[in-house]
C-alpha cells in the first residue's frame, strides 16, 4: 500500500506542476498575439457614428470592462480569481455571450466525438497487433505496411481523404457540421439520425490513425512476450497454450496503456484539426473562430479545458497503470 501511495502522490504532484505551467501559458500566449480585439467590438458597436469623442468613450467603456486597460500583472491575478470562481468573463468575438455559453454549446460535441474514437481505435490496433505476432503469416505481413503507412497520416490528412472520397466522392455522409443546417437541435429521431450522420467521417478519421500506431506497438510488445523465456518455460511444462496466451498478452499490453495515455495528448491536439476540416461544432472549431476575432477569454478558456481534459486522462490512466500493475508497487516500495 505504501508503494501505491508513493506512486499515486508523485504522479499528482507532476500532475499540479503541469497544471500551474499550462494555467500560465494559456493566460499570456493568446496576450502575445497583435492586434486590439476590442477596438473590433467597437467597431460594430460604433457602425455609423460619426462622432469621434462616442467612438472613444465606447472604446474605453469596453476596455473597463474587458480589464484590457489594465497592467498584465493586475489582469493575471483577476483571470485567475473569475476562472477559480468558474467565471471566464464575456466572449469578444461573440460579445455579449460569456465564455462559458460557447463553450457549453461545443465542449460536449468533442468529448463526445474524441474520447469514444481514441478509445476504439486502440482497442482495434491492440486487437491487430496481438493476432499479428500471434498468427503470424500472411496476416502479419499485411498488418505491418498498412500500419506503418496509416499510422504517419496526420490527423487532418486522413480527414481530408475521408471527405473527399465518401463526402464528395460517394456521397454516402454529409461534408461539414455536426447536424442538418435545416434542423434544430432536440431528441427527434430526425435530428439524431442527423447527428449520427455527419458523426462518421470525424469519428472514422480519428479511429483510422488511432489503429497504426498501436497496432504497431501491441505487435512488437506481443512478439518480445512470446519469446520470453518464462513462455519457453511454460510450454516445457506442459501449460495450455492458451493460458500462456492470456498472460503474454497481459503483460504486453500495460505498456500500450501508458501508450494510450500518451496518445490522448498528441490525439486531442490532432483531432481538433479534424473537428475544423469537418466544420464539427466541437472546441477545435471554437477555437479556430477564437483565434481569427483574437478573443483572449475564449483562447484561454478553451485551451485550458483541452489541457484539463488531457491531464486528467493522462492520470487517470496512469492510476490505472499503477492498479493493475503490481511491479509498480514493489519498485515504489524500494
Amino acid at each position: 500500500m505504501k508503494g501505491y501511495r508513493k506512486y499515486f502522490f508523485n504522479k499528482l504532484g507532476w500532475f499540479a506542476v503541469t497544471f500551474v505551467f499550462a494555467f500560465l501559458l494559456n493566460f499570456i500566449l493568446p496576450r502575445l498575439m497583435p492586434g486590439d480585439p476590442v477596438a473590433a467590438i467597437v467597431a460594430r458597436q460604433a457602425q455609423g457614428m460619426s462622432n469621434t469623442t462616442g467612438v472613444q468613450a465606447i472604446y474605453q467603456q469596453y476596455t473597463e470592462l474587458f480589464g484590457t486597460n489594465k497592467p498584465m500583472l493586475e489582469q493575471f491575478f483577476l483571470y485567475m480569481r473569475n476562472v477559480l470562481q468558474g467565471n471566464f468573463g464575456f466572449s469578444f468575438s461573440q460579445y455579449p455571450r460569456t465564455v462559458a455559453e460557447v463553450l457549453s454549446a461545443s465542449i460536449w460535441w468533442t468529448v463526445a466525438l474524441q474520447f469514444p474514437a481514441i478509445i476504439v481505435g486502440w482497442l482495434i490496433g491492440n486487437t491487430l497487433g496481438a493476432l499479428a505476432a500471434y498468427l503470424k503469416g500472411g496476416f502479419d505481413k499485411v498488418l505491418m505496411p498498412v500500419s506503418i503507412f496509416v499510422s504517419n497520416f496526420p490527423a487532418f490528412g486522413m480527414a481530408i481523404i475521408l471527405l473527399v472520397i465518401f463526402g464528395v466522392g460517394f456521397k454516402w455522409f454529409p461534408t461539414s457540421g455536426g447536424y442538418g443546417f435545416d434542423l434544430i437541435p432536440s431528441f427527434t429521431p430526425k435530428f439524431i439520425w442527423s447527428v449520427i450522420v455527419h458523426y462518421q467521417m470525424p469519428f472514422w478519421s480519428i479511429v483510422s490513425i488511432a489503429i497504426g500506431g498501436q497496432a504497431l506497438g501491441m505487435r512488437s510488445m506481443s512478439i518480445y512476450e512470446l519469446n520470453a523465456d518464462y513462455v519457453k518455460y511454460s510450454r516445457f511444462m506442459g501449460i495450455k497454450d492458451r493460458t500462456i496466451v492470456g498472460y503474454v498478452f497481459r503483460n504486453a499490453m500495460l505498456p500500450q496503456i501508458t501508450g494510450l495515455a500518451l496518445s490522448i495528448g498528441t490525439m486531442v491536439g490532432g483531432a481538433l484539426v479534424a473537428e475544423v476540416i469537418f466544420s464539427y461544432p466541437g472546441l477545435g472549431t471554437t477555437l479556430l473562430n477564437a483565434i481569427m476575432g483574437q478573443d483572449y477569454p475564449l483562447i484561454s478558456a478553451t485551451t485550458l479545458i483541452v489541457t484539463i481534459m488531457v491531464l486528467v486522462a493522462f492520470y487517470a490512466l496512469e492510476f490505472l497503470y499503477g492498479v493493475i500493475d503490481p511491479r509498480i508497487k514493489a519498485a515504489q516500495a524500494d
